[in-house]
């Protein structure tokens, strides 16, 4: 239960930030006193302790190592080194560090708590304090927002669908054969645990950083949509490196991007990416 909470808390948190007053109020305060950033890090620093002792888990080198994970892309963010600094939340992460510290039996929460502290830490630095332009994390600004994530589905699922069985990556469909009560479940949970995460991630910093420096082209939207598919190469089920997984989320990611840079707001490829996730886990 207390576990639960603790993720339901730093959830509340990430989504606070969609509301304009919520990130003025975080812009004012560290736009008069920039040295507060480093009050971010021992603050999600001691969030993860808290929840590492409530796992009965607690641990001074696991401490350690997440002050600097918090600590490092805080000081690549002051000195004005984006892309750094998203490398430095991303890949930490990607390739599991720290994660022999933990026994198995709490690495499913921890791992859900250190990603919440990342995102967090992601939208303090980026929206807060750096105020990074173009991010769109924000409520949509005109209906339009919400069919596009429809319109991209009807165009990219079924070349997923082609590709994806043309190589062996999924099967033939099927019917589903959970209920219908528990794939409607599903639904906000695959938003809130992959979805939203991975596009601020690769659309709202990675993409939003490359158009920001290479223009909106056809080349930046390639680009940020290959580092999306790289970022699937050590995800299974499927030997590793798993090219397959790789293709089709880069075709995805085209998908993704480009609704993204249609839209005002990183919720309409995340809804898109969540209506893909959510088919193949169900029909495929």
């Amino acid at each position: 239960m207390m576990q639960t909470l603790v993720l339901a808390l730093l959830l509340a948190s990430i989504l606070a930030f969609l509301l304009a007053a919520v990130r003025h109020r975080v812009c004012a305060a560290l736009h008069r006193r920039r040295p507060l950033v480093w009050a971010v890090p021992l603050c999600l620093t001691a969030i993860f302790t808290a929840a590492a002792f409530l796992a009965g888990v607690p641990s001074l080198w696991l401490t350690a190592l997440v002050l600097a994970y918090t600590l490092l892309p805080t000081a690549a963010v002051f000195k004005g080194w984006d892309f750094t600094a998203v490398l430095l939340l991303w890949l930490p992460l990607e390739f599991g560090a720290g994660g022999n510290l933990v026994p198995r039996a709490a690495q499913g929460f921890l791992h859900s708590v250190a990603y919440g502290i990342a995102i967090l830490l992601g939208l303090v630095l980026f929206l807060g304090f750096r105020k990074l332009p173009a991010m769109k994390y924000n409520l949509p600004h005109d209906w339009r927002d919400l069919w596009r994530p429809l319109l991209g589905f009807a165009i990219v699922a079924p070349v997923l669908i082609l590709v994806g069985i043309a190589i062996g990556f999924i099967p033939p469909p099927h019917l589903p054969v959970q209920s219908a009560g528990r794939m409607a479940a599903a639904a906000p949970l695959i938003f809130a645990a992959t979805a939203l995460p991975e596009e601020i991630l690769f659309r709202a910093l990675i993409q939003n950083i490359l158009m920001q420096r290479l223009g909106e082209s056809t080349r930046t939207l390639v680009l940020a949509s290959v580092i999306f598919g790289a970022a699937h190469l050590d995800n299974g089920p499927q030997a590793l490196p798993n090219w397959r997984y790789m293709i089709l989320a880069t075709i995805a990611g085209v998908a993704y991007g480009k609704v993204f840079q249609k839209s005002s707001t990183v919720l309409s490829s995340a809804g898109l990416h969540m209506a893909v996730d959510w088919t193949k886990h169900f029909f495929f």
